[in-house]
C-alpha cells in the first residue's frame, strides 16, 4: 500500500534488537522486501520493550521510567533527535596516520557525553568511523584501531605485495586482507549508527556517498591512495573507486545533507610544510637514501609519494573545506598533529594521546561556553521561542 502511495513523506525502518542480544546482521534483507524506506535504525532495547504485561502494569512501568532523566546516549535518543532534525553527526577527515588522533577524541567525546548520531567520513576517516558505528565503544575502538595500525607498519607485507608499477606500488591484496579481517563481511546497514563514506569515482569523475553494501570494500575504496593501491572496481557497477581525499576530504557538507543539524568535523588532512628543499630540476632516490643514512650529512627535507599524494587530495578540497569551515552548522576541530607523517602508524598510542588531550581541552571549552547545550537543544523549540521573541 505505501510503495503505491503517492505520498511523498520519507519512510523509515526502525529495527528492534535485544540491547544484550547479537549485533544487527541481515539488514538487507528486510530492506529489499521494502522498497519504499527511505533510511533505516537500529535499536538496541532493553528487556521491557520485549516484556509481555498487562496495560496497568505496563502504565506503572513506563511512568517510574518516565520519572528519570532521559539518557542523551540511549538508541531512543537518537531515534527522537533524527525524526525531529536534531542529529548530531561526526565528521572525520582524511589524513593516513593523523587519522589516529581521531581515536583520542572519540574518547573526549564520550567523555564529554556528546552523542553521535550520524557518522561519515574520508579515507582513514571511513575506517575510523565504520569502527565506531559498529561497537559504539571508545575502547573497542582503540584496540581495533590500534592492531590495524601496528599491521600497516609491517615491512614484510608490502614487500609481498609489490607489483610490477603499471596501475600501482603494490597489488592491494595485502590491505585488502587488512581491512578484511576488521570487518569481515559486516555490511554497512548491519552498522548500530547511521553511516557513510566517500569515495572518487574516477569512471564518472564524480563523488560517491557509500551508505549501504560491503562495508569493507568501501573502506578500502575510500582509503585507495592514487600510486600506492590500485582503484578498487565497485561489485554494484564495475566503476573504479579511488581514495575520496580527492574530491571531498571532510564530508560534512554530505552530513548535513542526510539531515545532521550540527556536523562535528574532525580535520586531519596534510597541512602545507613551505620550508622544503630545493633540490634542483631532478632528484635522485639514491642521493636522499644516502643524506637519510649518512648522520653528518646534512638533513633535507623532501616530500615522499604518500605525502605528495595526500598534499594533493588536500589542495583539492581547499575550497570546499573553508566552506565547511565558515558554515553554521559545523564544528570544526584540527588537532596538532602536523608533525606526524602520513605513513606513521607506528607512532599510533602517541598520536590518540594528542587527539585525547586535545579533545578534552576542546569539549571543556565547547561546555563552558554554552556550544554542548546548543548542539542538544531541540531546534523547533529555539526557532518557536525566536518567533515568539521577534512577535512580541
Amino acid at each position: 500500500m505505501l510503495e503505491g502511495s503517492a505520498v511523498r513523506a520519507q519512510k523509515q525502518l526502525v529495527l528492534l534488537h535485544r540491547e544484550d542480544g547479537p549485533a544487527p546482521k541481515g539488514t538487507v534483507d528486510w530492506l529489499n522486501m521494502r522498497s519504499w524506506i527511505s533510511r533505516h535504525l537500529h535499536l538496541a532495547c532493553p528487556r521491557r520493550v520485549f516484556s509481555k504485561r498487562s496495560q496497568p502494569k505496563l502504565l506503572e512501568l513506563y511512568q517510574r521510567v518516565f520519572e528519570k532523566p532521559a539518557d542523551r546516549h540511549s538508541d531512543f535518543s537518537r531515534l527522537a533527535r533524527i525524526l525531529t532534525g536534531n542529529a548530531i553527526a561526526l565528521v572525520l577527515g582524511g589524513g593516513g596516520a593523523r587519522g589516529c588522533s581521531q581515536v583520542g577524541i572519540m574518547r573526549a567525546l564520550c567523555e564529554a557525553g556528546i552523542p553521535v548520531d550520524l557518522i561519515g567520513g574520508t579515507s582513514i576517516g571511513s575506517l575510523m568511523g565504520a569502527l565506531y558505528a559498529e561497537d559504539r565503544s571508545h575502547s573497542r575502538l582503540r584496540i581495533r584501531a590500534r592492531e590495524w595500525a601496528m599491521e600497516m607498519t609491517s615491512v614484510f607485507r608490502k614487500v609481498l605485495d609489490l607489483t610490477y608499477p603499471i596501475t600501482s606500488m603494490f597489488s592491494g591484496a595485502s590491505f585488502n586482507s587488512g581491512i578484511n579481517n576488521v570487518f569481515k563481511s559486516k555490511q554497512i546497514e548491519d552498522l548500530w549508527i547511521p553511516y557513510f563514506n566517500i569515495t572518487t569515482d574516477i569512471t564518472a569523475s564524480a563523488m560517491r556517498v557509500h551508505t549501504d553494501g560491503s562495508l569493507w570494500r568501501y573502506v578500502r575504496a575510500s582509503m585507495s591512495l592514487s600510486g600506492y593501491l590500485p582503484p578498487l572496481c565497485d561489485p554494484k557497477d564495475g566503476h573504479l573507486l579511488m581514495d575520496g581525499g580527492y574530491i571531498n576530504n571532510l564530508p560534512a557538507d554530505v552530513a548535513r545533507s542526510m539531515g545532521a543539524k550540527v556536523a562535528i568535523a574532525i580535520d586531519v588532512g596534510s597541512r602545507d610544510e613551505t620550508n622544503l628543499t630545493n633540490y634542483g630540476d631532478s632528484l635522485s632516490g639514491w642521493w636522499l637514501l644516502w643524506k637519510r643514512l649518512n648522520p653528518l650529512a646534512e638533513k633535507v627535507k623532501v616530500l615522499n609519494m604518500a605525502e605528495i599524494q595526500t598534499r594533493l587530495a588536500y589542495v583539492c578540497c581547499v575550497r570546499q573545506l573553508e566552506s565547511v569551515k565558515s558554515s553554521d552548522y559545523c564544528e570544526y576541530i584540527r588537532p596538532p598533529i602536523d608533525r606526524y607523517r602520513t605513513l606513521e602508524f607506528g607512532k599510533f598510542d602517541e598520536i590518540a594521546e594528542v587527539g585525547y588531550q586535545h579533545g578534552k581541552t576542546v569539549f571543556d571549552v565547547w561546555r563552558r561556553s554554552g556550544v554542548v547545550e546548543k548542539m542538544l537543544k531541540d531546534r523547533h523549540q529555539e526557532e518557536f521561542h525566536n518567533t515568539q521573541s521577534r512577535s512580541n
